[in-house]
């Protein structure tokens, strides 16, 4: 998935917990933030693209151990230990991250280092993403419409 769908989609899911969080302020950057960072082993993510994480892409394969949530888990599992109002919206947006790539036909390999991948039926950045990415702005800003009548 291109950044920007990975973005909208970790948005539409917070929206949808927002409302049950206690600690409002950190959420949604912390969601959105997250939601970006298995890019950082391809030089032309957002995240990526930075010079500070080239050796961490000489070293690491795309969709590699970064894809997994094998490392989302056990980073969500660490942060709640240190940090633990974030915990939770840092697991939301990375595992978002993974679901949106596991519906592309490129996929990820969700339970690192085993092989076995899940692979879905669009191509990254294709016209089914597109309607996608449009399907999920509507989503948010019905979300936030309806925030503010209540």
């Amino acid at each position: 998935m291109m950044y920007r769908t990975h973005l909208v989609f970790a948005l539409f899911l917070g929206l949808i917990f927002f409302p049950y969080m206690q600690d409002k302020i950190f959420f949604i950057p912390v969601l959105l933030l997250s939601s970006m960072l298995p890019d950082i082993d391809c030089m032309h993510s957002k995240l990526g693209k930075h010079w500070i994480w080239r050796p961490l892409q000489w070293c690491i394969k795309h969709r590699g151990v970064f894809h997994s949530f094998t490392l989302c888990l056990l980073a969500a599992l660490l942060i709640s230990f240190t940090f633990p109002v974030i915990a939770f919206p840092f697991f939301l947006g990375y595992a978002s991250h993974l679901f949106g790539d596991a519906m592309t036909n490129e996929g990820i390999r969700p339970w690192w280092p085993t092989k076995k991948e899940l692979k879905g039926f669009f191509k990254t950045g294709g016209k089914v993403e597109k309607v996608v990415f449009i399907c999920l702005l509507v989503g948010c800003a019905v979300l936030v419409l309806k925030f503010l009548i209540i």
